[in-house]
């Protein structure tokens, strides 16, 4: 320790702000629940780790329905929207019971979890390896297991300064 006083911690608003100046992706982590039931929440928080064993991160609230059913089934799929899908990233961030209704899905054994077939642009099904637990959320490292892709020409749904973007068309 150097012996100097901790600094005093800072403030949520000031670590929001921070963290909305920070353009990101946006994705849908999805997860197959108790008794079979889809689930899933928008999340922001996805980074790569490693390309071998192609590894990633997502960071999920510790009290998210979505985490639990994560980690009780040991499997989960990041849905990458594109930038036609606002309206998804909203309805998942919303908590509504009746998200799956509203969207169409498709599942099966093979996928980490539930892949939003209109919504996505690319999907990686991914096995937990290892999780930590920081403040009130959970950052789960998955192993991703497959990639599939939609052959549609879509462009990445963005979130920064709290507002939704695309990532522009490239001038040829």
């Amino acid at each position: 320790m150097s012996g100097e006083p901790a600094a005093p911690p800072v403030p949520p608003e000031d670590f929001r702000m921070l963290m909305a100046n920070f353009p990101t992706g946006v994705s849908i982590v999805t997860a197959i629940g108790p008794g079979g039931a889809p689930i899933g929440m928008t999340c922001s928080s996805v980074c790569s780790v490693s390309v071998a064993p192609p590894t990633l991160i997502v960071c999920l609230r510790r009290e998210s329905p979505t985490l639990a059913a994560v980690l009780a089934r040991g499997s989960f799929a990041v849905n990458l929207l594109h930038d036609g899908s606002r309206s998804k990233a909203e309805l998942f961030a919303s908590g509504r019971e009746d998200r799956f209704d509203l969207v169409r899905w498709r599942h099966t054994p093979s996928y980490g979890g539930p892949h939003l077939v209109d919504d996505a642009h690319v999907i990686g099904d991914c096995v937990v390896r290892q999780t930590a637990f920081i403040g009130d959320h959970a950052v789960v490292f998955g192993e991703v297991s497959q990639v599939g892709n939609h052959p549609d020409e879509k462009r990445p749904l963005l979130y920064g300064l709290r507002n939704y973007a695309a990532w522009p068309v490239p001038e040829c």
